[in-house]
């Protein structure tokens, strides 16, 4: 199941690695991340399985370096079934702790940043009404404007990212509220009618 594979800090690591320098052989991810050689063997051909990743071109025969095959993905449909419910319920969980700590690593770092970066980055809040309809309308208009940058930027292609560029990670919380109960008709208080 692609999203249980999703669903290991180490697979994570990999990814964000391979997204931040590029292709890599098995051997320097694992010196990179301070794992063994085996244990990111392992890892990457299992993401390799669900096309996660996938081989790139080496320098000769002997070398075998991956690469991401996507920096976005979506497990919307993963609620059709208990089993991935369940995986992508412990992939989101893992995903929001690793961004609390990246928040936190920024926090810490932000005091020394340009105007740009401290001004656009960190937690925005915004509760607002809206319909499943219109969820899904905003929710596809945020999708688009990243993907737009998604396609001329490949992450793991260097020759793409411009001047000054840096890696922005973007992880976007949506919750809902439970629905409102039906307001309750409240009966005409009788000692007004008397009244009338």
């Amino acid at each position: 199941m692609a999203i249980r594979a999703m669903a290991h800090p180490v697979r994570l690591d990999l990814q964000a690695l391979l997204g931040k320098e590029g292709p890599l052989t098995a051997a320097d991810a694992a010196r990179r991340l301070g794992i063994s050689q085996a244990l990111a063997s392992h890892h990457l051909r299992q993401l390799a399985k669900y096309d996660f990743v996938e081989p790139a071109p080496g320098k000769d025969n002997r070398e075998r370096p991956w690469r991401l095959v996507s920096t976005s993905q979506s497990w919307r449909d993963a609620k059709l079934n208990p089993e991935a419910a369940a995986a992508a319920d412990v992939l989101e969980q893992l995903l929001a702790e690793r961004a609390l700590g990246t928040l936190a690593d920024w926090q810490q770092r932000r005091p020394e940043e340009a105007e740009v970066w401290r001004e656009n980055a960190g937690i925005g809040h915004t509760g607002i009404y809206l319909t499943g309809d219109e969820l899904a309308e905003l929710e596809e208009q945020i999708s688009g404007l990243l993907q737009r940058y998604v396609d001329e930027r490949p992450i793991d292609d260097k020759s793409t990212r411009p001047p000054g560029s840096r890696l922005v990670d973007i992880t976007r919380i949506v919750t809902v509220s439970p629905a409102d109960e039906p307001l309750a008709v409240q009966p005409e208080d009788e000692s007004a009618e008397e009244e009338k």
